[in-house]
């Protein structure tokens, strides 16, 4: 339980989601604030040179996304640095981050997930395994940078699309099989010291999928919460995003994203672990289902850092 007053707020990276890190980070850092228990400042951290600006803090509250400081690399420095931050630690934000481990840990845990490989080069062997509808994506990052769905794949879009994973983040890229259906995503929390879901939300855009415009723009997108869905069905996906968020040893809090197929069946499609705090943001919508506010929300968040 983190006891210290003087809480820094990291946001910004030098990544593609530098812009949405900066309204969570102002987000975050005006909730605290507005709660009173915590003293808050926004630090602006472009690059991990910059990190020493933590050491007149007594926590860390981190609202990066993608890149270093989502994926290990700022949660190692600040392990090191033994300053307790919010949210998972560095092994486990790496896998979470990394589409292509998490979902080996997903399958050794009978979590079920789409159907999918890692890109070789062979356009054939993707149809072949995975059908013409697929979604391609960048095994690293967030905010669906890079990714793009297909229906009827050819050798020529199959190509296209892979360009632009490998041009929006480093590292291998995930091809998987598309899951038509529902999106609905589970925010969970640590309270007490057990793992707990939040209401689940359905995500309905009003053009095409939940791409970075859809997620960004305000009035762009429905969402429903709690998700109109059956009971029964809605307490498997809560169960599944809990078991998520232990089998890949996070902390604090995060979100799990799926897809509800026709059939009812559910695949989870990643794990976020510093999952955004702005205005249209998925987890202060999940807490306000359940009467609790932003401050509120945050405050607890930060007092469980470690």
């Amino acid at each position: 339980m983190f006891n210290g007053k003087k809480v820094a707020v990291l946001c910004g990276g030098d990544g593609k989601e530098r812009e949405v890190s900066l309204r969570s980070g102002r987000a975050v850092c005006d909730a605290l604030n507005e709660a009173g228990i915590f003293n808050a400042e926004l630090i602006d951290l472009r690059s991990m040179d910059e990190i020493d600006a933590v050491r007149d803090f007594e926590g860390v509250f981190i609202a990066m996304h993608g890149d270093w400081g989502e994926g290990g690399d700022l949660q190692a420095k600040l392990e090191a640095m033994k300053i307790p931050f919010t949210g998972s630690g560095s092994e486990a934000s790496a896998s979470a981050m990394n589409k292509i481990t998490a979902c080996e840990l997903f399958k050794r845990a009978n979590i079920k997930t789409p159907e999918g490989l890692t890109w070789s080069g062979d356009c054939d062997e993707v149809i072949a395994k995975l059908g013409r509808d697929i979604v391609v994506k960048p095994s690293a990052g967030g905010s669906t940078v890079g990714v793009t769905i297909i229906k009827d794949a050819t050798p020529e879009k199959i190509s296209e699309a892979v360009k632009l994973a490998e041009e929006s983040y480093v590292g291998e890229v995930l091809i998987e099989k598309y899951i038509g259906g529902r999106e609905i995503t589970a925010a969970v929390w640590e309270r007490g010291g057990r793992v707990e879901g939040l209401p689940l939300i359905e995500i309905v855009p009003h053009h095409g999928f939940y791409d970075y415009a859809n997620k960004y723009t305000k009035g762009a997108t429905e969402y429903i919460v709690p998700a109109k869905i059956d009971s029964d069905v809605a307490k498997i996906i809560s169960d599944m995003a809990v078991k998520a968020h232990e089998v890949l040893g996070c902390s604090g809090y995060s979100r799990a994203d799926f897809r509800l197929a026709p059939d009812g069946e559910a695949y989870i499609l990643e794990v976020n672990t510093a999952p955004g705090m702005t205005a249209t943001s998925l987890v202060p919508k999940a807490a306000a289902a359940v009467g609790v506010s932003m401050p509120q929300f945050v405050s607890e968040i930060m007092r469980m850092a470690k």
